[in-house]
This record gives C-alpha cells, structure tokens and sequence, in this order.
C-alpha cells in the first residue's frame, strides 16, 4: 500500500483538501519532539464551512457523522502537509477530538465521533487506531457540527 497519504485517500473515492489557513491567531500545526499537534479542523465544502447547526436539534446523527468525516478528511490534509504527504514518517494517530455541537439532551456523540475515527483508520490503516475523546458542546465556530483535532506521533 502506498505510503502517500493523499493517494491513500483517493483510493478510498475521497479527495484531500488543500489545508485551509488558520480564522484567528493560530498555526495549523505544531511539531514537538515527536509529536504533532493538528488544530481543530471544521467541515468545509469549497472553502466554506458546511453542516452548520446542532446535531440532535436541526441535524441528524447521520448528518452529525457526515459532517465529523468532512472535519477528518480537512485534518489528514493537514497532515498530508505536516509530513510532506509521507505516511511513512508518521508512527500512528495517538488521539482524535472530536468536538460536537448538539442539543443538551443528545447523548450520541460516540456515534458521531465514528464519521471522523472511521476515515482515519480506513485511510491510515494500523497507523490510523487512536484513543479518542467525543464531547457535546453548545456551539462551535462559524456555527458548523464538527470539530476534530489530532495528536500524532512522528517517527524519530
């Protein structure tokens, strides 16, 4: 199997996104000894942020999990960028966090969560199986669904 992330994806019908630019005062990434940091990615459709509302209220799980595999794909294009697209200089994702904006009483969010932890593992293989933290907030930015963000261990 190739060790070019992008084309990894593809294989899966998919096409990574060029890495969108930071909203505010951050960077993309971080890299840190051996660690990567990947700022939270949001859903986004030609540059512009999709799924907008609360799952549980104007969404649905399904378009809850949609709306988390669109955050994912945005954040393995960041990653692509991270390791100039070279899977083998990537050890394995460590963690995923997958922010969920939903209605107060939606308990669901594991399910949601599975859109995101779902394309990395299908993209990445062994390398893609993470711990995984899955929080239900009241709103996200531009208003969207989703936000996943990432720790990745790199090779030394």
């Amino acid at each position: 199997m190739s060790d070019s992330i992008r084309q990894r994806v593809q294989a899966l019908g998919l096409t990574l996104p060029t890495p969108s630019q930071p909203a505010a005062n951050y960077i993309n990434h971080v890299i840190s000894q051996n660690q990567l940091f990947i700022s939270g990615q949001i859903p986004m459709i030609d540059g512009k942020p999709a799924y907008i509302g609360r799952v549980g209220e104007t969404l649905s799980d399904d378009d809850g999990a949609q709306a988390a595999e669109l955050a994912a794909l945005g954040l393995l294009g960041q990653l692509s960028a991270a390791v100039g697209d070279d899977l083998s200089r990537v050890v394995r994702i460590l963690r995923l966090g997958v922010f969920i904006a939903s209605s107060g009483d939606f308990q669901r969010q594991s399910g949601v969560a599975n859109g995101a932890s779902n394309l990395v593992v299908n993209a990445l293989g062994d390398k893609g199986r993470h711990v995984r933290t899955a929080v239900g907030v009241c709103s996200l930015p531009a208003g969207v669904a989703v936000e996943v963000d990432a720790i990745v261990e790199l090779q030394p």
